[in-house]
C-alpha cells in the first residue's frame, strides 16, 4: 500500500493550505473547585461528525443553571483539536479522559494496552468522494490511475473509498493515494494538485457550496450504517465515575435525536457549532451539509451494534490497518449505552 501512497508536501508545495487553530474553550465552567471531579474536558475536531459534542456541551450547561442545591452536577469542557495525532496523543497520556476518535484508531489502541473504550456512537454517514464540478468523472471507475486524497489509512473515509473500489473490481493499486489533511483538500481540488479527495464534512460541502466541486459518491447512499467518530473514554473514568460517563451518553443520545427531529433544531445546531468557542467555522457551510441533502450527516440512530463494529474491524484488517482480529470487548464498553435515556435537550 505504501508504494501507492505519496508525500502530503509534494503534493500541496506552494499551496496557502488553510490550518485549524488548536484551542480549548469551556461550556459551563464551574467557578468552585470542590466540582472539579465532575468536570470533564471533551477533545473533538471540526468537523460535523463530531457535532453532537458542541450541542451536548452546550445544552448542558444551561440545563445545570435549573438545577437544585444538592443535585448531581456535571460539567463538559470541548476542546478543539486540529488533527486525529493530537487528540490521540492526548487521549493516551492522560490529557483529556474523553474524546470523539476514529473507531479503528480505538481498536488499535485498545489492541495495544492503551486503557480506552467506546461508549457510543456520535454520528452515521458523513462521507463523500469529491470531484472538480468541470472533470469529465461520472462514475467511480472513471478514476482508475487518479490521485485521490484520503485523511489517513486509519480514516474510515479510506475504508469508503475501498469499498467504492471492491464494487467495481479494483484494487488501491489502480489509483494514486495521497494522505492528505481534510482542511486542505478543496484547495488541492481547486489548484488540480489531485483529482478527487474522499473525507468527512464540512470538507466535501465547503467545495461544493463554492461551486468547484460536486460528490461522486455519498455514504449516504453507498454506507448507510457508516460510523466513523465515536465517543471514547479512558477507563479510569469509567472505574472512577461511572455516573459521568452515563450522563455523558444520555446527553449525547438525546442530541443526536434532538438534531434530527426538525430542520429548526439543526439550524440552532449550526449556530452553536459555528460559533469562536467552538468550530469557528463558516456558518454558511455547515448549513449547508445540513441541507444538501438533509440526510447527508445523520445523528438520531446511535446504537451500538456489534456486528458493525465487527465489519468495520474486517474492512480495516483487509487495508492493513490492523493487523489481526480484535475482540469486541477489548475496544467497547456499551454498558453505558445499553442502560442508556436520552437527555432532554432545551435550546
Amino acid at each position: 500500500m505504501n508504494s501507492n501512497f505519496i508525500n502530503r508536501r509534494q503534493v500541496l508545495q506552494g499551496l496557502a493550505a488553510a490550518s485549524l487553530p488548536l484551542s480549548l474553550v469551556s461550556c459551563g465552567k464551574s467557578q468552585n473547585a470542590d466540582h472539579a471531579s465532575n468536570q470533564l474536558i471533551i477533545g473533538g475536531l471540526p468537523v460535523t461528525c463530531n457535532l453532537t459534542l458542541p450541542v451536548a456541551c452546550t445544552a448542558k450547561a444551561l440545563g445545570n443553571k435549573s438545577l437544585g442545591a444538592g443535585q448531581p452536577r456535571f460539567e463538559y469542557q470541548y476542546s478543539k483539536y486540529s488533527g486525529w495525532p493530537e487528540i490521540k496523543e492526548s487521549l493516551m497520556a492522560g490529557r483529556i479522559q474523553a474524546a470523539y476518535m476514529l473507531a479503528p484508531l480505538v481498536m488499535d489502541l485498545a489492541d495495544k494496552k492503551i486503557p480506552v473504550k467506546i461508549v457510543s456512537l456520535g454520528h452515521r454517514s458523513g462521507a463523500v468522494i469529491m470531484v472538480r464540478t468541470d472533470s469529465p468523472y461520472q462514475h467511480f471507475k472513471q478514476l482508475t490511475g487518479k490521485r485521490i486524497a484520503i485523511p489517513s489509512r486509519f480514516a474510515v473515509d479510506f475504508l469508503f473509498l475501498r469499498k467504492m473500489l471492491g464494487q467495481e473490481n479494483m484494487t488501491p493499486a489502480d489509483i494514486e493515494i495521497v494522505e492528505m489533511a481534510p482542511p486542505d483538500m478543496p484547495a488541492a481540488l481547486y489548484a488540480n494538485a489531485v483529482d478527487a479527495y474522499c473525507t468527512g464534512e464540512p470538507f466535501g460541502a465547503a467545495a461544493q457550496r463554492a461551486g468547484y466541486a460536486r460528490p461522486l459518491r455519498m455514504t449516504r447512499d453507498e454506507w448507510r450504517n457508516y460510523i466513523c467518530c465515536v465517543l471514547t473514554v479512558r477507563e479510569e473514568l469509567i472505574h472512577e465515575n461511572p455516573a459521568m460517563v452515563q450522563d455523558l451518553v444520555n446527553q449525547i443520545l438525546g442530541t443526536g435525536q434532538w438534531l434530527d427531529e426538525k430542520q429548526e433544531n439543526r439550524n440552532k445546531a449550526v449556530a452553536i457549532a459555528a460559533g469562536k468557542n467552538f468550530f469557528n467555522q463558516d456558518p454558511n457551510i455547515l448549513q449547508f451539509v445540513m441541507e444538501n441533502p438533509t440526510d447527508r450527516v445523520t445523528y438520531g440512530d446511535l446504537r451500538m451494534i456489534r456486528t458493525e463494529f465487527e465489519e468495520l474491524m474486517e474492512l480495516s484488517i483487509a487495508a492493513g490497518t490492523l493487523k489481526h482480529p480484535i475482540p469486541y470487548e477489548t475496544y467497547v464498553n456499551d454498558t453505558f449505552a445499553k442502560n442508556a435515556k436520552a437527555s432532554v435537550i432545551s435550546l
